[in-house]
């Protein structure tokens, strides 16, 4: 009866907490899947701990966790702070021992994880981009690309730290969007800067 109802819960808990896939994961999901599959597996092995007083401390789990992901779906800073943010680790060929550092990684972490993205020497490389999942992206060098892809415009928030990083200035993209004919940032969902430096911007 524990191991079925077991299951049942553990079935309707997957279905509510989403569909989010091992890869998209960040530290704090991950860990929180660990701790409720923790939690079920005592459940149902001990039968001297009280089943539905444990299934409401899961309930309650699951319910501070989907409070946590809907606060970070609402609040680009809680969003910030929950998820973390992507980290430059390769820029324009060159390996930025700073970021290693703070992210406790060595070079040959670094090369192993250029490796599995198919870059055998760290020249060869443009950016490389430790995502908050721990993923590594990689831009190879591109002839024809003046720039990396970059997200300049979130949910109408303009990310000042990512204009810097490609050397232009809020009056840079005000112009820009100018030109597309648009007033305000508020409606924009999302905009990038293109590999060939122009704007693509989409709208709420």
């Amino acid at each position: 009866m524990r191991v079925s109802l077991g299951f049942i819960i553990l079935l309707v808990l997957v279905r509510i907490i989403g569909n989010k896939q091992l890869g998209q994961l960040n530290v704090f999901t991950y860990i929180s899947g660990i701790v409720i599959g923790s939690m079920l597996g005592d459940i149902i092995l001990h039968s001297d701990i009280d089943f539905w007083r444990s299934v409401l401390g899961i309930v309650l789990w699951v319910g501070l966790a989907i409070f946590v992901e809907f606060m970070a779906l609402k609040s680009i800073k809680f969003r910030e702070l929950f998820d973390g943010q992507p980290v430059i680790l390769i820029k324009k060929g060159k390996i930025i021992y700073s970021a290693l550092k703070k992210e406790r990684l060595n070079v040959d972490d670094l090369t192993m994880m250029l490796r599995t993205n198919n870059a055998f020497s760290v020249a060869d490389v443009d950016y490389a981009i430790l995502e908050p999942n721990g993923d590594l992206s990689v831009l190879k060098k591109q002839a024809s690309a003046k720039c990396l892809p970059t997200m300049v415009i979130s949910e109408g928030r303009v990310i000042t730290k990512n204009l810097k990083e490609l050397g232009l200035t809020k009056s840079w993209l005000d112009d820009a969007l100018n030109d597309l004919n648009i007033k305000s940032k508020e409606g924009i969902l999302y905009a990038e800067i293109q590999k060939d430096g122009k704007l693509h911007v989409q709208h709420k």
